[in-house]
């Protein structure tokens, strides 16, 4: 027989990441336009400033994708091995983790410590729009573990060892 075990937590995590990358990638720097991955540091008034930072957002879609790809690839893996596939409030709360997670990070690094760009580069990259986007990462982050550890509560428990 095979066994079942639980939903490993990586594959949504990996997911939640990347698509956090994309929400960054594409209402911030693409839709809104507040921000470029180095605008900060190349600035968008001249044609070369501007295909630099379209290069550097490529590169960091491509990343984005790859964390996608690497959670959409873990995930069939897991099942493949036999795992439950994990239920809506396991793997929504590391979705929604993964995203916070992203934000803090990136916002800590790009914003903070780099100053690669701030959230309003359009504005002059005023240190309260960063702060923000730390605060909403944070809320994210905890609000997506409540929901995961809500899920894991809820796992059946013939799924940990059952033959």
């Amino acid at each position: 027989m095979i066994e079942r075990r639980a939903p490993t937590p990586l594959p949504s995590l990996l997911l939640g990441l990347g698509f956090g990358g994309f929400v960054d990638g594409i209402v911030l720097h693409e839709i809104l336009q507040w921000h470029h991955m180095i605008s900060s540091t190349e600035p968008m008034d001249t044609l070369a400033g501007l295909e630099l930072n379209t290069v550097a957002d490529g590169f960091f879609h491509v990343v984005t994708w790859l964390l996608v790809m690497a959670g959409t690839t873990l995930m069939v893996v897991s099942w493949r091995q036999g795992r439950v596939a994990p239920n809506w409030s396991f793997h929504v709360g590391l979705l929604i983790l993964g995203w916070g997670v992203f934000n803090v990070v990136e916002g800590v690094i790009d914003h903070l410590l780099l100053e690669v760009h701030h959230v309003r580069d359009d504005l002059g990259g005023p240190l309260s729009w960063d702060i923000a986007f730390l605060i909403f990462g944070l809320l994210l982050s905890g609000g997506g573990w409540l929901l995961y550890r809500r899920g894991v509560r809820s796992l059946d428990p013939r799924t940990e060892t059952v033959r």
